[in-house]
């Protein structure tokens, strides 16, 4: 007789969260929320329309179609570097706060 596991439908709000759901090392889930938050706010700079697609790719040095994935929130196979060389075609810039974990 076979025994199926039924499984747990699990919520996740955040990118942190997402990480301890799926057992991931601290690292990893400090990279992937660092991506998040950057892609959330990339997107947000894209769609506002300041400047087209095929402008921000231009001034990046990528593709208009990676420039309409991030702008869409896509960023599998994306670099962080490429998203931060977007966010400066875009004339924005990252800065950077350091700050301790909750244990």
């Amino acid at each position: 007789m076979k025994t199926s596991k039924t499984r747990k439908p699990v919520t996740v709000r955040t990118a942190r969260d997402l990480g301890q759901a799926l057992g991931l090392s601290s690292a990893d889930t400090a990279e992937m929320e660092f991506r998040s938050d950057l892609t959330v706010s990339l997107a947000k700079i894209i769609q506002s329309g300041g400047l087209t697609h095929a402008d921000i790719a231009k001034r990046a040095g990528t593709s208009r179609t990676r420039v309409t994935a991030i702008a869409n929130g896509n960023t599998r196979g994306v670099s962080t570097d490429v998203l931060i060389r977007v966010l400066a075609a875009t004339g924005h810039r990252a800065e950077v706060r350091v700050k301790k974990t909750a244990a």
